[in-house]
Formats: structure tokens, sequence, C-alpha cells
């Protein structure tokens, strides 16, 4: 255990909290009540069940969070609004501080109205819409077509703006050029790119297509990146190439733009949560000020813990 990140408070960036068991909120879950359908990280059996703050909190023992971010876990749920109302109570009752990513259709013509509803809720950070897509791998599919190339979705996107909200991007390296030329158009929406980038090919030519459009993204200044989602790409071998994954995503995103998260319960399935922070700590710089700011820092600033 690095003793130095002991120093300062931990915030976990991306998590998930659920409940299709037990479903108090009436959220109305889906992918979690469909066991053992096969998803792009893998077999999800294991992780079907209630997961809540609880658990959660007990994870990094023997260390502890001081806040943490719930991003949205279903985008086919009946009322996404709900996830958002179930998870501020969430919150109020346990005071555990937790920043929310909401859901919402960017491409819906109700698209305004989910974010009116989601922002009565004091939590509410950002919007997640995964648009990872690829044409020819629909088993790894999360979005069924190309977001980006729809005209609705682009036009909406200015309305996270008006709203001060962020945006949580999830997509594959083929897909980062087009969105660092979108992006640029919107300098006004914080954007912080998901699971470090999503490499889901770490043939030679694979890691070349992420470092190639992950530079594009670190062009622009306004865009973040989580060291998550560890588990989804290189399971529990946490060497290798996801060393040398994390090294590239420091140095080109920089101390300022880069948070940890751990993907928890769905990075459960193949690590344990001290495995992974001790992974992610040992891969930033030994200052412990350059530490602060990926385990603590730059999360609490781009997610306002501080309400403004």
């Amino acid at each position: 255990m690095n003793t130095a990140a002991d120093a300062f408070p931990i915030i976990d960036a991306h998590h998930h909290l659920w409940a299709p068991q037990s479903d108090p909120g009436q959220v109305g879950y889906v992918w979690l009540r469909d066991l053992g359908a096969p998803k792009p990280f893998g077999d999800p059996t294991p992780i079907q069940r209630d997961y809540l703050i609880n658990e959660f909190l007990a994870e990094p023992d023997p260390r502890t969070l001081a806040g943490s971010v719930h991003v949205q876990c279903d985008p086919k749920l009946p009322n996404p609004v709900k996830e958002t109302a179930f998870i501020q109570g969430i919150s109020d009752a346990s005071g555990h501080p937790i920043m929310i990513v909401g859901f919402a259709d960017l491409a819906s013509g109700d698209f305004a109205g989910q974010l009116s509803g989601h922002l009565a809720h004091a939590n509410l950070r950002g919007i997640r819409q995964i648009i990872a897509h690829l044409l020819d791998r629909p088993d790894i599919s999360f979005a069924a077509t190309n977001l980006l190339a729809d005209l609705t979705w682009r036009g909406q996107y200015a309305l996270l703006a008006d709203h001060g909200l962020s945006f949580d991007l999830q997509l594959y390296p083929e897909q980062m050029p087009e969105a660092a030329d979108f992006l640029a158009q919107h300098p006004d929406v914080p954007v912080v790119i998901d699971h470090i980038g999503s490499p889901h090919d770490l043939s030679d030519a694979g890691l070349t297509r992420w470092s190639s459009g992950m530079r594009a993204l670190a062009h622009l200044p306004h865009v973040c990146v989580k060291l998550s989602g560890y588990a989804m790409y290189f399971r529990s071998e946490l060497a290798g190439r996801a060393v040398r994954l994390t090294q590239d995503t420091l140095r080109m995103f920089g101390p300022d733009r880069v948070m940890f998260g751990s993907n928890f319960p769905v990075d459960s399935l193949h690590l344990t949560y001290p495995d992974l922070l001790d992974f992610v700590i040992g891969q930033v710089d030994d200052d412990p000020s350059v530490l602060e700011k990926v385990m603590y820092r730059n999360a609490h600033r781009f997610y306002r813990f501080g309400g403004t």
C-alpha cells in the first residue's frame, strides 16, 4: 500500500449502485434482470443483484472514500429520472456525497424534458449516453447506431451547456477522431472520457489507433479522462499493456485532467478494489500533490463537489 495516498481523501469518479432484486426506487432495471445475457464486458451474472451503498463503501478497506460519482447503468430504463432520484435518496440518507451522472437520450424528442426531470435533483452533474459503436462488431457495441452522425443528437448536445452539465464520453478508439472534431465545437461542455478510452483491441494496430485517437481528444483542453474500466479490457492482468496505456494517458492529458474511477461493481468481476487502487496509485507520480489531483481534486473540481 502506498502510504502517500492515505494523506488525503479519495473520490471514486466512476461507480454504480443498483437494486434489481429489491428495486425500492421502482427504477425498472432491464439488463440487470436479464440474467446471464452476455454484455460487451463478459458474463454479468455475478453482478446482476443488489449492490448498494454499504457494500460499496466497504470495498476500499482499509482506505475510505470522501465522495463518489454514480454513473447511469441502463439506457433502457422506462424513466431514467427514477434512477437519479434513487441515487439522490441514497446520498441524502447515508451522508456520503454522491454526485450523479444520469442517462438521457440526446436523439430523443423528449431530451429537454428528461433533462428537466434530472435537474430537479441537487446532485445531478452530468449526462452519459454511451456512444460506443462499431459497425462490424455488434457484439461489443453499446449503441445500435453511430450517434455522432445523428443530426438530432448533435443538435441537442448544446443543451448540456445551457444547464451547466458535463458529458461522460464512452466510445471506442475508432470513433475518437470524429468525436474530437465534434467536441471542438462545444468547448463549453466539460467532457470526461470513460474507461481509459475503451481499448478493446490490444493488438499493435489497435494500440496505435487508440494512441492516435486519445491524442486528438487530449488536444481539447475541456476534455479529461478516467483511469477506470481496467477489468473490462485487461481482466485481472494489471501489467504490460495496462501499464503502457496508463502511462501514455498520464503523459497525454497531464496531472490536471486525469481522475480515478473504480467502475465497481463491474470491475469486481476480475479485480478487488484494493488491488485496483494500488495499481492506479502506483502508476501515478510519487509527488503527493500529483497523487492528490488524480485521486481527489480533479474529480472534486470536474463534478463540482462544492456545489458550484
